[in-house]
């Protein structure tokens, strides 16, 4: 199937999904109000094969080093696959599979897969990613952005980590725990029951985002917008937390984001 825009409704929700650039969620409308950030950058992108930043773009797999594209410098960020064409797998009125290769700077063959499932009240995201070849170390991951005001509301966060990875001058996880700090925020949080972030504009919307995943990267530091990104491991994680994706072993991830009219 081709790679052109997806349009997925529920109820009073629609979804326009963009297997073309990157695989991204490229808006959420629900009553004709929409929750994400517009532009060909924004919406809402899948992390994969890694998630956030990895020092210096490099990452070792046992004796051997691989080195990624620096995309910011002087680190690699988000992994390759928002970067790449996404393939059509299968469509109803409210699902969408995308499916993506893992190919060049990626060292390893590998397929990702995707499923996009709208409902009146809810969007649920899985992705996993699967080998036939070599194992390797990888990460997943969703970096969404919610318009931080709807109708001329401002978002209100509200979480409860059980810690804080302690962020470096590098941007980076200096490997310390900390206790959760107030934002404005690009940090990594620990959320060992899951992930279970509120994101409220008052008298309008509430949503909840969760996942089974114990990470969380909260970024509150742009005027436009706000992200909630829930993920298999920290930044740097191929280096600090490896997660291996083997032939008898795929790496599968979930998030849901859950709304309520208010």
């Amino acid at each position: 199937m081709s790679n052109e825009p997806i349009t997925l409704t529920a109820g009073d929700a629609e979804a326009t999904v963009l297997p073309g650039n990157g695989g991204r969620i490229g808006g959420l409308r629900v009553g004709g109000t929409e929750l994400l950030r517009q532009g060909e950058r924004y919406g809402c992108f899948p992390m994969v094969p890694w998630c956030g930043r990895i020092r210096e773009g490099r990452f070792r797999d046992g004796a051997v080093v691989h080195q990624m594209p620096l995309n910011s410098p002087p680190h690699a960020i988000h992994g390759t696959a928002r970067d790449a064409a996404w393939r059509t797998a299968r469509v109803t009125a409210d699902e969408a599979v995308l499916t993506y290769d893992l190919t060049d700077p990626w060292p390893y063959s590998g397929r990702v897969t995707q499923v996009i499932a709208l409902t009146g009240d809810a969007l649920t995201l899985t992705m996993s990613v699967e080998t036939y070849e070599s194992s390797f170390p990888a990460q997943i991951g969703w970096h969404p952005w919610f318009n931080r005001t709807l109708d001329g509301t401002g978002v209100e966060i509200a979480f409860d980590p059980a810690w804080q990875e302690e962020r470096g001058d590098d941007h980076l996880p200096t490997g310390n725990r900390i206790d959760p700090k107030p934002g404005p925020w690009d940090d990594c949080f620990g959320m060992p029951d899951g992930v279970d972030v509120t994101l409220t504009w008052p008298e309008r919307l509430k949503l909840k985002v969760t996942s089974r995943e114990e990470w969380v990267v909260v970024y509150d530091e742009q005027e436009a917008a706000v992200c909630v990104e829930p993920q298999t491991g920290p930044p740097d994680g191929l280096n600090t937390l490896p997660r291996l994706v083997t032939p008898l072993e795929p790496l599968e991830a979930t998030t849901t984001w859950r709304w309520t009219r208010l």
